[in-house]
């Protein structure tokens, strides 16, 4: 009996339409796209083909303030302006920023000059 040639050809991957248009993607697929429950696709349709694009509704450099820890801030503010408390008031920025510095343990004239303020 001849020996067998074993034969390597890329695996082809494919996913039924389910009810209402759902398909699921590859769990190595969603890996490989660090894709995860919750994210958003951009849907298109290209030369006769189904285009799928992992997309952020929430732009990069602004997803901080959607961290659970701005979003806790966020919640004790609004408590806090619910029940009538106010913050303390400055009368112009540069009182403002040397809070801010004071607070921080920086010196503001150091953070001006870095800033060209």
């Amino acid at each position: 009996m001849a020996d067998l040639k074993r034969r390597h050809r890329p695996h082809l991957v494919s996913t039924p339409v389910r009810k209402k248009g759902v398909v699921t993607i590859p769990q190595e697929i969603r890996e490989q796209l660090d894709l995860q429950e919750g994210d958003h696709l951009v849907i298109a349709v290209e030369d006769g083909r189904i285009v799928l694009t992992p997309a952020s509704v929430i732009p990069d450099d602004q997803a901080w303030f959607w961290s659970s820890a701005w979003q806790e801030k966020e919640q004790e503010v609004d408590e806090a302006v619910a029940a009538g408390e106010r913050g303390e008031i400055f009368q112009d920025g540069e009182e403002f920023l040397k809070s801010l510095a004071d607070e921080a343990g920086l010196d503001l004239g150091e953070i001006k000059r870095r800033a060209d303020v």
